[in-house]
């Protein structure tokens, strides 16, 4: 068999396998939307929850989730693209590099479940919070932090070939470098790594249960306080998500049409990871082109 049949085989198959993937995940996302799609619509996506009563909505838990989302990137980027930052451009090979990366790779490793019950007894009860909605931001980002600094470490160190040198040689400093060149070129890869985080954030529910947990107050807006747990703005009231809030459904079946409840708000959770997805993609491509002036 000569060569160039061989490369046309492996060729066929990989689009096979990519194909495969795809309607792996249409198939996936088609089926959790069509059996929610009774429940697309304003009065379940804002209505108030009920309890033991048939009807209710989602609209605390979906703020929640939104809230939490927001609260948990603002802690994790930072860290995620700081930690990246560090370890692309100023680590030393050596003992400390070593330690550094054991623990990444440790922390990846960790099950969401055992991360919760660390949340539950540092963020619950050490710091006297109770279950509360940074408890949980803080909890999921243990979780995400070692695969964005995966991610940004490797967006940077790629960025970094040719920008790097030509910056430095132009008479940048170090820091201008990775601000303003650096940086900007590793935005696709590094909003990859965001996008992730995010779609880890609207599903976890393990780590959640033990930290933000199962119950959605009611949620008042005229109260601006972040500390104050009669505000929806609170970053110490409780927070039941709402891919706790399907759990919870499906464990406990406390409504009579929780089945319905629980298929919907599946279906408007895929269709919040895609809107964020797609927004997240959208906003990074003009950010990479604005610094980069490229279209």
């Amino acid at each position: 068999m000569s060569s160039k049949v061989k490369d046309k085989i492996a060729t066929i198959v990989l689009y096979i396998i990519s194909a495969l993937v795809i309607l792996l995940l249409i198939s996936l996302i088609g089926y959790i939307i069509y059996n929610g799609r009774q429940s697309l619509n304003l009065k379940f996506l804002f209505g108030e929850p009920k309890i033991g009563e048939a009807g209710g909505g989602i609209g605390r838990q979906l703020y929640n989730s939104i809230h939490l989302l927001l609260v948990t990137l603002i802690i994790t980027v930072p860290l995620g693209v700081g930690a990246g930052i560090y370890l692309a451009e100023y680590a030393k090979e050596g003992k400390v590099l070593n330690i550094i990366r054991l623990s990444i790779e440790t922390m990846a490793s960790l099950p969401s479940i055992v991360v919760g019950l660390f949340g539950l007894l540092v963020f619950v009860n050490m710091t006297k919070w109770g279950y509360s909605l940074i408890a949980g931001a803080l909890a999921i980002t243990i979780i995400n932090l070692p695969g964005m600094t995966r991610v940004c470490e490797n967006a940077i160190k790629a960025a970094s070939f040719g920008v790097k040198e030509a910056s430095l040689g132009l008479g940048a400093t170090r820091w201008q470098t990775i601000k303003n060149v650096v940086l900007p070129s590793a935005m696709p890869q590094i909003l990859t790594g965001i996008i992730l985080a995010a779609g880890r954030i609207f599903g976890e529910a393990a780590a959640l249960l033990y930290t933000a947990g199962m119950s959605a107050p009611t949620l008042n807006f005229t109260n601006i306080s972040l500390t104050s747990k009669a505000s929806a703005y609170s970053l110490l009231r409780p927070a039941e998500t709402l891919s706790v809030y399907i759990w919870k459904l499906n464990s406990e079946g406390m409504v009579p049409d929780a089945a319905k409840i629980a298929n919907g708000a599946s279906a408007v959770l895929i269709i919040a990871v895609l809107i964020f997805n797609v927004s997240a993609r959208i906003i990074g491509k003009k950010l990479y082109e604005s610094h980069t002036g490229s279209k």
